[in-house]
C-alpha cells in the first residue's frame, strides 16, 4: 500500500497554529494572518517557510488560484494544499461500514461501503484494512485513517463500550493500524461529526455552538470557545435520561417520556407498531403523517413537540449561537418542522433572541467525513486538543 504518513514534516506548536489557521479560514494573508495570531511579520516568515517547502501551504494569486512562489511577494495569500494528502474515514454501523476518501480540506472524493457480516474486532479490523487497500489503489497519497463509532471511546484508540457492536475494551486503532500501516484515530462518532461541522461546516468561526443528532439514537456536541467540549456528546445516556415528557411513551430503549423514547428513528417506529401491528420505515412514518395519518400523524406530532423542547431547553441553557440538527431523522423537520418552530417558541421567554437553527440530513457518508476530519486534526497537525 503506498502511504505517505511517515513523510510529512512535524509541526513546532507554532508550524501548527498558523496551518489550522490557514486550513480552517484560508486562503489568507501574511497580514490577515499575522493580525489573526499575534504574530511578527518576521515570526510568521519562520513559521511559513518549512509549511511552504513541505507543500503544506502554497503562496496564491488570488483565492483559488496557484501561482508561483516568488520571492518579494509578501503580499500573496497563503492557502493549503488540499490535493496534497489524502484520508480514509470510517462510519461502522451495526450492519455496514461506509467509508470515504477525503482531501485535506475534508472534500469528499469516494466513496466506498461495504456490509458488514460479523462483529468480531479482528474481523472488523480485516474488512477495514481490505476497504483501505482497495481505496488506496486509487488514492495512493494516504495519510491517516479516522474511524467513528457509537458508543464510548478512549484515548483515541480503544472502543470502551459500543452498544450498536457490543464491543467493550476494543483496542481497533491498533488493530487496524497493524493491518495497514497507516496511522488510525478512532472516535465517537458524535464527536467527529462537530469536529467536522466546527472546523469546515456550520460552526465554523462560532464561539458557542451545539450539534444535536437524530437517528438509531440521540446525539449532542458543545462547542464552547471554539473548541469542543470533549466527552459531552459520547453514548453515556444523554437522550436516555433526558426527560421531557414525565408522561410520554415508554419504548424499550430509555426512560419513560425520554428523548430516545421520542425522538429516535427506532422509537418512532416501536410506537407505531405497537399501536397498528404493522412494520413500517421511518420515511414511510414521515409520509402517512404528511398525509393525515392518524396514529403516525400523533406520533410524529408528538416527536416535534419534544424536539422543540429540547431545542429551546439547550438554547436556553447554553445560549448558542447556533444550533445544527443532523443525522437520518431531521426529516421529521420537513413535516412537522412549523410544530417544532412554535414549541421553541412557547419554551422560551418572549423577548430571547430566535435560536439560530439549521438542519443537515446527514447521510452515514457524513459520519464518515467527520472521522477522516479527526484524523486531520490529530494525525497530521498534532492537534492535541480536537
Amino acid at each position: 500500500m503506498t502511504t505517505v504518513a511517515d513523510s510529512w514534516l512535524p509541526l513546532s506548536p507554532g508550524e501548527r497554529s498558523v496551518a489550522i489557521e490557514v486550513l480552517v479560514n484560508g486562503p489568507l494573508s501574511r497580514t490577515e494572518l499575522a493580525r489573526r495570531l499575534d504574530l511578527s511579520a518576521g515570526s510568521l516568515t519562520r513559521l511559513t517557510k518549512p509549511l511552504i517547502e513541505s507543500g503544506l501551504l502554497i503562496e496564491v494569486a488570488e483565492a483559488g488560484a496557484p501561482a508561483e512562489v516568488r520571492q518579494g511577494r509578501p503580499s500573496q495569500p497563503l492557502a493549503v494544499v488540499a490535493e496534497s494528502r489524502s484520508f480514509v474515514g470510517f462510519k461502522i454501523t451495526e450492519d455496514m461500514v461506509y467509508g470515504v476518501v477525503t482531501t485535506l480540506r475534508s472534500d469528499i472524493v469516494a466513496r466506498y461501503d461495504r456490509p458488514l457480516t460479523t462483529h468480531e474486532p479482528a474481523e472488523v479490523a480485516d474488512v477495514l484494512a481490505a476497504m483501505t487497500d482497495e481505496l488506496a489503489r486509487v488514492h495512493p497519497r494516504l495519510a491517516g485513517i479516522g474511524i467513528g463509532v457509537g458508543g464510548l471511546v478512549e484515548d483515541r484508540a480503544v472502543v470502551g463500550e459500543s452498544p450498536f457492536l457490543q464491543w467493550r475494551d476494543v483496542p481497533l486503532a491498533g488493530l487496524v493500524e497493524e493491518r495497514t500501516g497507516l496511522p488510525v484515530v478512532v472516535e465517537n462518532d458524535v464527536a467527529a461529526l462537530v469536529e467536522a461541522e466546527t472546523w469546515f461546516g456550520a460552526g465554523r468561526g462560532l464561539e458557542r455552538f451545539v450539534v444535536l443528532t437524530i437517528g438509531a439514537g440521540i446525539g449532542y456536541g458543545l462547542v464552547l470557545g471554539g473548541k469542543r467540549v470533549s466527552r459531552a456528546e459520547e453514548d453515556r445516556g444523554f437522550g436516555r435520561h433526558w426527560i421531557i415528557n414525565p408522561n410520554g411513551p415508554l419504548t424499550p430503549d430509555g426512560e419513560r417520556g425520554s428523548a430516545v423514547s421520542l425522538l429516535a428513528i427506532p422509537s418512532i417506529r416501536y410506537q407505531v407498531r405497537a399501536a397498528d401491528g404493522r412494520d413500517r420505515t421511518y420515511e414511510e412514518i414521515l409520509a402517512l403523517a404528511a398525509a393525515g395519518e392518524p396514529m403516525p400523524a400523533r406520533v410524529i406530532d408528538e416527536a416535534a413537540r419534544a424536539l422543540g423542547a429540547l431545542v429551546a431547553q439547550i438554547a436556553n441553557f447554553v445560549m448558542p449561537q447556533k444550533i445544527l440538527l443532523a443525522g437520518e431523522g431531521v426529516g421529521l423537520m420537513d413535516v412537522a418542522g412549523d410544530t417544532v418552530r412554535q414549541t421553541i417558541a412557547a419554551h422560551r421567554h418572549p423577548m430571547a433572541d430566535p435560536v439560530p437553527l439549521e438542519t443537515k440530513v446527514s447521510d452515514f457518508h457524513d459520519w464518515a467525513r467527520g472521522a477522516a476530519v479527526l484524523a486531520i486534526q490529530v494525525l497530521v497537525l498534532g492537534a492535541a486538543e480536537a
